[in-house]
């Protein structure tokens, strides 16, 4: 009799093929990158660096991390790589540890308006407690604020500015960032965790030209595990060539121990699967899937931050249809078989925990096949979804929407119209396997 734990996962696997996974930070990997991180390399404890080893017997481990790293190197044109940070948060966090002493000042996009809790998102995360965090945000057009970013700069003077984010639809001006950056000698880090696929398909500007420091994760439109990645580039190391050693100790001791082994393999498969023709043509699938599925969404009357995207994701913003409208809608999408999640809009109306908006992202349906033809399908369906339930509007009294949550929910759970959305999506969905080898 198997395990409950291996039909749990033959649970979750139907649930991905079943449904149409929209969320822009998940992506499915490869049949080779899925084979290497259930391999024997889970066993090993390797902590330290390739060659230099706390353990013995880790010669075959050294070479497969050597191996990842001058991949990685090799894809991005840089000089230097760490393949060993766990995920986003240790990496950021690390880079952040190895340029900064507590106290000093860091600039980060706010969270509200599309940036990441590691880019010092104050009193709650280690970027905003031990650091003197500066949050610059956007501009009336939903695009970053540069003038606001250079005033804030010149005001604070911060060490570390950080050109990245998590929901933000548009492209990265990263030579502005840079600008800004020499104009008070601070450090620039880019965080490329949503776009690093599109950097490399040519798709969206590359930061190593700009930044001293690059973080990617692995697992999004990278389309590898989840772990990370640090870069430092030619730029950065002349300012300081000891800065590959810092991040490196930033990493172990600093704050981690042993890497995840089968994890560093499984970065080395997925940077030569990225090094491929048929990896370039995925990523332009991406963009024109996304630009489908925002012209089919705005087509529909349904309002998107920005009213449109530049990347791989957008955000629905549901915040002139109704008051705290994300969490019901995002709930709604689930249950008629897409899911997505809640997310804030820059001008948010309700709060982080009840927002108005709804986060889209094209990766993973691209990585399945699915094409423009697909997307304006999916596009009617979200729509059908949002008009469905935009009555389902969020109490203004704070201590009835408990309440109407859980009641929302189930009844939506009943809902015969969403149930039969989902079965539409289903039938759709047969038609795509979850990994879908490039032509």
């Amino acid at each position: 009799m198997k395990d409950q734990v291996f039909q749990l996962i033959d649970q979750e696997c139907q649930r991905q093929l079943d449904k149409i996974g929209l969320i822009p930070s998940e992506n499915a990997v490869s049949e080779a990158v899925s084979s290497v991180l259930s391999s024997c390399l889970s066993n090993k404890y390797s902590e330290g660096y390739a060659n230099r080893r706390y353990y013995e017997g880790n010669q075959i481990i050294d070479k497969i991390e050597l191996l990842a790293i001058e991949r990685v190197k090799a894809l991005f044109g840089v000089p230097y790589a760490n393949v060993q940070p766990y995920s986003g948060s240790p990496a950021n966090s690390a880079i952040e540890f190895a340029l900064l002493q507590p106290g000093d000042t860091l600039m980060g996009l706010k969270l509200t308006m599309g940036g990441h809790l590691t880019h010092g998102h104050p009193d709650v995360t280690f970027s905003g407690r031990y650091f003197n965090s500066v949050q610059y945000g956007l501009g009336a057009d939903a695009r970053i604020d540069f003038d606001q970013v250079r005033k804030l700069a010149h005001e604070h003077k911060p060490k570390l500015i950080i050109a990245g984010n998590t929901a933000y639809p548009f492209v990265l001006d990263f030579a502005k960032f840079r600008e800004i950056a020499d104009e008070v000698g601070a450090w620039l880090m880019a965080d490329i965790s949503h776009v690093t696929g599109l950097v490399i398909g040519g798709e969206h500007p590359s930061p190593v030209p700009y930044a001293d420091v690059v973080m990617s994760t692995t697992h999004k439109t990278f389309r590898g595990p989840r772990g990370a990645m640090i870069l430092v580039t030619e730029r950065g190391l002349a300012r300081d060539p000891e800065l590959g050693k810092k991040i490196d100790a930033a990493i172990i001791p600093g704050l981690q121990g042993g890497p995840h082994n089968a994890t560093t393999a499984a970065i080395a498969i997925a940077a030569t699967e990225a090094a491929t023709p048929a990896f370039k043509k995925y990523a332009q699938q991406i963009r024109k899937n996304a630009n489908a599925l925002a012209d089919t969404l705005m087509e529909e009357g349904i309002p998107l931050v920005g009213n449109g995207t530049e990347t791989h994701l957008m955000i629905m913003d549901l915040s002139s249809l109704g008051f705290g409208l994300g969490g019901q809608v995002s709930y709604a999408m689930d249950v008629a078989g897409m899911y997505a999640n809640r997310n804030t809009v820059p001008t948010e109306p309700s709060s982080p925990f009840y927002p108005s908006g709804v986060r889209l992202g094209t990766p993973l349906v691209t990585t399945r096949g699915m094409k423009e033809k697909e997307m304006q399908k999916i596009g009617r369906w979200i729509a059908e979804v949002v008009r469905h339930v935009q009555h389902a509007e969020l109490p203004q009294d704070k201590k009835a929407r408990t309440k109407f949550l859980q009641q929302f929910r189930v009844e939506a759970d009943q809902d015969l119209k969403l149930l039969e959305i989902a079965q539409e999506v289903k039938a759709m969905c047969r038609k795509f396997p979850l990994f879908a080898e490039e032509k």
